[in-house]
């Protein structure tokens, strides 16, 4: 049990390292013997656990997908105002974990997903795609349920959110004041009048339910050691 355990601990810091490399230096830049080297374990280690680098990659982007999972999931009421709160926690996640940055940013990366089919792994989880679908059921109730106003289709609503998370995720590689909680409350307080009209769009938070954060929150430290 010990030993498994063990196995676990060093899997997950090499996620977490191979993560943070691909997040600083980009999938073809970041090297295995780096990921091994910030992890802490040997690169048999890192073999044992992932022989290639296209299967490290998926690896991250299935930890970057369980992430996401966890922030779309479990909504009190799928109504728009869990679309505006997990938009506010998937860009509030974005800016403080590598794992989900990275794993959005290789979902994009057509290279590092032909490396992967190539390597027989599959095309692996779509996180972009993950995130579309979840935004389009919800919308697609609130339509249903009569909260968008009468000329707006929940077709429209959906793309524009999507489009404006997956903005401030591209933009944030450049400006983390993108994925700051003001940008996107500033994109909710404009768009919500025209989605549920002006008389309702009170009924919303645009700041999302957890309200205000801090600008700049300090980042946590993640040391994960151990060997295979």
């Amino acid at each position: 049990m010990a030993r498994q355990m063990r196995a676990v601990r060093t899997r997950d810091a090499l996620v977490e390292s191979a993560a943070a490399l691909f997040d600083r230096d980009g999938f073809d830049v970041a090297s295995l013997a780096a990921v091994s080297a910030r992890a802490g374990v040997s690169s048999g280690a890192l073999n044992f656990h992932f022989p290639s680098k296209a299967e490290l990659a998926e690896a991250v982007v299935a930890a970057a997908a369980e992430r996401l999972v966890r922030i779309i999931r479990d909504r009190e009421a799928p109504t728009l105002q869990s679309v505006i709160d997990a938009s506010h926690d998937l860009v509030r996640g974005l800016r403080g974990d590598a794992v989900l940055r990275a794993g959005f940013a290789l979902s994009g990366c057509r290279r590092a997903r032909r490396r992967c089919d190539a390597a027989g792994d599959g095309p692996g989880t779509d996180l972009r795609r993950l995130w579309c679908g979840w935004v389009e059921s919800v919308v697609a109730r609130a339509e249903r349920e009569g909260q968008l106003a009468p000329d707006v289709t929940a077709e429209e609503v959906t793309e524009t959110v999507v489009a404006v998370a997956t903005g401030h995720a591209v933009l944030g590689t450049q400006d983390p004041r993108w994925l700051e909680g003001a940008p996107l409350t500033r994109f909710w307080a404009l768009l919500l009048p025209r989605v549920v009209g002006a008389a309702r769009a009170g009924l919303f938070v645009a700041a999302g339910a957890r309200g205000p954060e801090p600008l700049h929150p300090r980042p946590v430290a993640v040391t994960v050691g151990g060997e295979v």
